[in-house]
């Protein structure tokens, strides 16, 4: 299992953001990590712009509207 380091700061002005900074190389590792490069979830981000362009979608002005009433 690859190991990757990454530097957090708390921001000093507002007590619940941190600011993450990662490279190039360690952004491709993380990415990698969380599984952005499989052929599943590029195939996942192809049927979604196809979604998108046939107007499939709508817009939600909060997760609350996916609820079942």
């Amino acid at each position: 299992m690859n190991m990757l380091t990454l530097t957090i700061r708390p921001s000093v002005k507002r007590d619940r953001k941190v600011r993450v900074e990662l490279n190039a190389e360690r952004f491709e590792r993380l990415a990698a990590g969380l599984g952005f490069f499989t052929s599943q979830f590029v195939a996942s981000i192809d049927r979604a712009e196809k979604e998108i362009a046939e107007g499939r979608t709508k817009r939600l002005q909060s997760l609350k509207d996916l609820r079942c009433v």
